[in-house]
């Protein structure tokens, strides 16, 4: 019985780690940033445009480097291996960047992927010496984002940031501390920075 309870808690871990893992909570985050702006879900289009940028080019290329044996998975689980992964995706952020800028996408799309990269940023740079969790980090700012985005109705969606960091202990994947600190950071230095950046830009 034991061990059936302990295949059932893994298997669920598992389960939340690869459905809100960074790539797809961000697609989704781009996706929903027009929202608030008129023309919507017309503008949905700037927002994938978006997430081609910001996630899915980035993930084709690491699942290349998984493949050919340069990086351990496509969580990077080895810490020494994530810097140059985050700056591989950053320079396709800042290149979605500039494409974003041409199309004259709406301005909470612009919002949006500013604050990612201010969070890749501090992500590659603690990297090296703290293994602090991207699922976190991620889960937790785009949870955030929406409350204050859309309101209180969608503050259930921050019991996610619990769930999530559960999962990445149970794998073993973080310790609590760097979980905690994944979702702070998430939580309030990139959803603080998207808020102030939303005042000032839209």
């Amino acid at each position: 019985m034991h061990q059936a309870a302990v295949r059932s808690r893994d298997r669920a871990a598992r389960w939340l780690t690869e459905v809100f893992q960074p790539p797809v909570v961000v697609t989704l985050q781009l996706l929903l940033s027009p929202v608030v702006e008129a023309g919507f879900p017309g503008t949905i289009g700037y927002g994938a445009l978006a997430a081609l940028f910001v996630c899915v080019l980035p993930l084709l290329v690491l699942l290349g480097l998984v493949r050919l044996g340069k990086v351990t998975d496509h969580h990077v689980s080895n810490r020494k291996q994530r810097a140059p992964v985050l700056l591989m995706a950053l320079g396709f952020v800042a290149a979605g960047l500039v494409v974003l800028q041409a199309a004259n996408a709406p301005r909470s799309v612009m919002v949006m992927v500013l604050a990612i990269i201010a969070g890749i940023i501090v992500l590659a740079a603690v990297s090296p010496v703290w293994k602090i969790s991207g699922h976190a980090a991620a889960v937790s700012s785009a949870t955030v984002i929406y409350v204050l985005m859309l309101g209180p109705a969608w503050l259930p969606l921050l019991l996610l940031v619990p769930a999530v960091g559960w999962s990445r202990m149970v794998l073993r994947a973080h310790t609590l501390a760097q979980v905690v600190a994944g979702s702070l950071f998430g939580g309030l230095v990139m959803a603080g920075l998207w808020w102030l950046l939303r005042g000032w830009l839209t």
